[in-house]
């Protein structure tokens, strides 16, 4: 999540939009907040190379949450939200976390995950409550408000640190290697993925999916880097979908199959009051999607839909368009 010189070119314009209520946080005001968190981050002695964990549900604090390790050279773990605190703690030892970030809705698990991570030496909590008797614990805001929202001295690109469903027993950290490059530079990964989602400056991605997730997290990041604005789901819900297209204009969209039939399943009614025309590009991914769903979609939407496959290691791809799979 780092806008770098659109900051500059677009300082006022929303990088992102909380859907349930419409909060628009601006490129600058952004790029001011994660650098904030940045240097909370050094003075507590994260360098380069360290370790951090988010486990949050989808909120306006979710973006710099990332955008701060993405600029300090950190590598920052994003949790499931609906993990259990042994599960939570797990990730978070694993990981060698050492600052949490967490939400006053997820801090009751939080906290008591937290009584098994002995590596864990500070834990900032958004709208923190107090009175939690731990003596890590900080609020957010208060904890990141009297540091500078000028970009830190030493900063070089860092990024997440995602691990597995642990399908094949317990989950496992993914940790690509991190190029000792400025944060404004972009990976070959993410260089590929703009050019082939034609990512562009003023486009308005709609997220429908949990920030945990590895998609979602490329998806919205490359957005927030090319200058592009995201509008940013709590949860999925068909109705408010389509609506929030017509709304914002929506131009791209990352789903999963699931997201498709629940909208092919709305009463026609709903389906056609809305006006869709904005979008350009639907992307969808995650699991097989059924043969008639893809169809029907390609009928509603057009051939915008593209498909692909890939994996969080970022160590094969294959994708097709709707022509392709036609």
């Amino acid at each position: 999540m780092y806008a770098g010189h659109y900051v500059e070119q677009h300082p006022d314009r929303a990088a992102f939009i909380m859907a349930s209520t419409g909060e628009a946080v601006s490129h600058a005001e952004l790029e001011a907040r994660s650098n904030r968190l940045a240097h909370a981050l050094r003075e507590h002695g994260l360098r380069p190379g360290d370790h951090y964990s988010i486990f949050m549900e989808n909120n306006d604090r979710y973006l710099e949450a990332c955008g701060a390790g993405e600029r300090s050279g950190l590598y920052y773990t994003c949790i499931n939200s609906y993990l259990t605190a042994e599960e939570v703690a797990y990730i978070v030892d694993n990981s060698d976390s050492q600052v949490l970030i967490t939400s006053s809705a997820k801090r009751e698990v939080a906290l008591a995950a937290a009584q098994q991570c002995p590596k864990l030496t500070r834990i900032l909590v958004v709208d923190e409550p107090g009175s939690s008797g731990d003596d890590r614990v900080r609020d957010y805001v208060e904890a990141t408000a009297s540091f500078p929202d000028a970009p830190i001295a030493d900063e070089r690109l860092g990024g997440a640190m995602l691990y597995s469903s642990g399908t094949t027993g317990r989950p496992k950290g993914i940790a690509r290697p991190l190029p000792d490059q400025p944060p404004a530079e972009v990976t070959p990964l993410f260089g590929f993925l703009t050019g082939l989602w034609h990512y562009r400056e003023d486009m308005i991605y709609l997220s429908p999916a949990p920030l945990y997730h590895s998609a979602p997290q490329a998806a919205v990041n490359l957005t927030i880097r090319i200058g592009g604005t995201v509008i940013i789901m709590e949860r999925f819900d068909p109705v408010e979908y389509v609506g929030l297209v017509e709304r914002y204009q929506v131009t791209h969209s990352q789903l999963v199959p699931t997201m498709f039939s629940r909208m092919l399943k709305l009463p026609e009614e709903e389906r056609t009051r809305f006006d869709l025309s904005s979008l350009e590009f639907a992307v969808h991914a995650a699991a097989p999607c059924p043969v008639q769903v893809k169809e029907q979609m390609i009928e509603w939407w057009g051939p915008i839909i593209h498909e692909y496959y890939g994996a969080t290691e970022g160590l094969g791809f294959t994708a097709c368009n709707s022509e392709e799979w036609l």
